[in-house]
């Protein structure tokens, strides 16, 4: 036989079997965004007019954009034409493509605003730097990290979670979710509707006894 042959005689070894990866465990479920709540915001007021050397206007920042659920480049770029003091309404003109409207202003937040306006009369723009001009975004994010960090959060907040935490106060007050898209400014409805993913009382009651 052949030596070839005696090769083939034999049975050969089998191939060893690669053993499949275990599959990966599925990632838990991501909170869609951080917000802010109504306390926090509170406090995160609080510790801007103590702390800050620029308290009213710092505190203001914070309580408007807040109120309004302005995104950071919303709420310096504000001007003073925007605001109506006598009909307490604020133009809110929305970046991104999303939709501008017309919102009112509450007795608290007015009064800051004329308080604000006193301070600067000559000032276009409703936040100032102390050349005059404009603050940039990287400011505000700046004394929200500070303000959350004296305030003692466990996180450090920026500014895109008082717009969230504004979608989250609205959901929670019960406003229906078309005013709450046309309040923030949403194009698409989808966007609006995952702060009802954070609203609880849509599952109170499924454990009450039925009689």
């Amino acid at each position: 036989m052949r030596p070839m042959d005696q090769l083939l005689a034999f049975p050969q070894p089998a191939k060893s079997l690669k053993l499949a990866a275990p599959a990966p465990r599925p990632k838990r479920p991501k909170n869609p965004f951080r917000y802010l709540t109504g306390p926090q915001v509170e406090t995160l007021i609080a510790v801007a007019k103590k702390t800050s050397r620029h308290g009213l206007r710092d505190s203001t920042m914070i309580l408007v954009a807040y109120r309004h659920g302005l995104r950071v480049s919303e709420l310096v770029d504000l001007t003073w034409d925007r605001i109506d003091f006598n009909q307490a309404e604020l133009f809110v003109e929305r970046l991104k493509g999303s939709r501008s409207t017309m919102q009112p202003i509450e007795g608290d937040e007015l009064r800051q605003l004329r308080r604000l306006r006193r301070k600067y009369p000559s000032a276009r723009f409703v936040f100032v730097s102390e050349r005059g001009g404009p603050l940039d975004p990287a400011s505000f994010q700046y004394l929200l990290k500070r303000c959350g960090k004296a305030a003692g959060f466990p996180f450090q907040a920026h500014p895109h979670m008082l717009r969230h935490g504004c979608g989250h106060h609205l959901v929670n007050a019960g406003v229906n979710t078309r005013t709450i898209q046309d309040y923030l400014g949403h194009v698409d409805l989808r966007h609006t509707e995952r702060y009802t993913e954070l609203d609880a009382r849509r599952f109170r009651g499924l454990w009450k006894k039925r009689k």
